[in-house]
């Protein structure tokens, strides 16, 4: 990469570095709102079947986002530095370590799909629905380690909108498979949940066949074997270093709501996919927030790599302004479609008004979750990588579990005391990421990696 375009990508606007990893995060989670849309069509106890296996799914999928955490983060800073050859060794080593451990995955989930769900506590009339989903599924997750990876070093040297073109394209094609596979049109077969996997699994193949070219292309950066046999240790530990931390966080957070999913579990078949469509629902006005976490990331990262410490400070400040500020407008327009918008996947009175009730205390919520989602990424940007999984390890454990469990079933709130509880977390969590910014604590680590970088 030139140092004109590492000096455009510092330079660069937080939206025009934001809309394009918006529509890409948005794309990545149409597969899974699609699949929910669809298979809502075969009766609610499919979809209740399907969230569950998807939480192992996202569980491990955030296994594999620590590479790509960790490999972005320490790209910035050597473009930053302006050392190519440091960033050309952390991207073979991103994608070689995620080749390996994809596999590694694919196959523990596909030998034992059925005994991961009953691990859950699955009710037994949902295992037809969700274990051949998640053998398929998880049994090809490798190709969605190897697109974490790719995506991850395109972001970083600033092109963001052919990751997100390749996103796109992506999900047109799982839309258009969903379609002929689930219901069998075109004289397809009839295949209902296992089509809905199945149609995943050929869109994310596709997507990376499209992202390894797109690196070679864009990057002049060739795939080879040596990328998966030869990884630098050196590097390698420099991306453990932040992306440890990350996944600590990511998989704390993930294994807290396997937990409270379980207590849902607990409240019956019509609580479980209530919650399923909520939580759907809730991740489109949560991409907003990750997407600026992220931009914000890749322009604190290059200033961090440059030594400008009092640009990134200020810009992690306007980033959180413009989060909050867009967060509350589109929780607002999500909670008045909300019965609407859940009409698209429920006709069950019941279904409709309580995941309208959970979008509406979502007004409290997703605020929360922008301080979180920004000030996070920000540190982890500077160096600062231990202080967020501390924290988050404490109050999901210590708010987010005990609450849903006090107010969900000790209580019997129910749903919106499992909403209530994760209210609480997300503001116990985010006011503390803020006053850590704040303190300006992340500057000797971010002086660290300005010194490592330079030499």
């Amino acid at each position: 990469m030139s140092s004109n375009h590492i000096n455009k990508v510092r330079q660069a606007s937080l939206f025009a570095m934001t809309w394009p990893i918006f529509v890409e995060q948005l794309s990545h989670i149409l597969p899974g709102i699609v699949d929910t849309f669809m298979v809502s069509h075969l009766g609610d106890s499919a979809v209740a079947g399907l969230a569950v296996a998807n939480q192992i799914v996202g569980f491990c999928v955030i296994l594999f986002s620590f590479v790509g955490i960790g490999s972005a983060v320490v790209l910035t800073h050597y473009l930053g530095a302006g050392d190519r050859a440091g960033a050309q060794r952390v991207a073979a080593t991103a994608v070689g370590i995620n080749f390996w451990l994809g596999m590694v995955v694919s196959v523990a989930i596909w030998a034992f799909s059925a005994d991961m769900l009953r691990l859950l506590h699955l009710p037994p009339q949902l295992m037809p629905y969700a274990q051949p989903f998640l053998a398929l599924m998880g049994g090809t997750l490798f190709l969605e380690s190897i697109n974490i990876a790719f995506g991850s070093v395109l972001r970083a040297h600033g092109h963001t909108r052919e990751a997100m073109f390749v996103a796109i394209g992506m999900n047109v094609l799982n839309l258009i498979l969903n379609v002929v596979l689930i219901f069998g049109l075109l004289g397809a077969p009839k295949m209902g949940v296992i089509g809905a996997a199945l149609s995943t699994v050929i869109s994310r193949a596709a997507a990376c066949v499209a992202l390894a070219w797109l690196v070679r292309r864009q990057l002049k950066l060739g795939v080879r074997l040596s990328w998966l046999l030869n990884l630098s240790r050196e590097t390698l530990a420099r991306i453990l270093k932040i992306g440890l931390p990350a996944a600590g966080e990511n998989l704390c957070w993930q294994a807290s709501f396997m937990v409270i999913t379980y207590f849902v579990g607990q409240m019956g078949v019509v609580q479980l996919a209530t919650f399923s469509y909520a939580i759907q629902l809730s991740m489109i006005m949560m991409m907003l927030g990750i997407s600026i976490g992220i931009s914000t990331e890749i322009m604190i990262g290059h200033m961090v790599g440059a030594g400008e410490f009092d640009q990134a400070y200020r810009q992690l400040l306007r980033s959180l302004r413009v989060g909050l500020g867009v967060t509350v407008v589109t929780t607002c327009v999500v909670v008045l479609l909300a019965p609407w918008l859940l009409g698209f996947f429920s006709k069950d009175p019941a279904i409709v008004a309580g995941g309208a009730v959970l979008l509406r205390i979502s007004l409290l919520l997703e605020p929360g979750r922008t301080f979180n989602l920004v000030v996070i990424n920000s540190l982890r940007a500077t160096g600062d990588a231990r202080f967020p999984v501390l924290m988050g390890a404490c109050s999901m454990w210590g708010v987010a579990v005990p609450l849903a469990w006090l107010l969900g079933l000790h209580l019997g709130w129910g749903l919106i005391g499992v909403w209530i509880a994760f209210t609480c977390d997300e503001w116990v969590r985010g006011l503390a990421m803020y006053a850590r910014w704040k303190s300006r604590v992340w500057e000797k680590h971010a002086h660290a990696v300005r010194a490592h970088v330079a030499t």
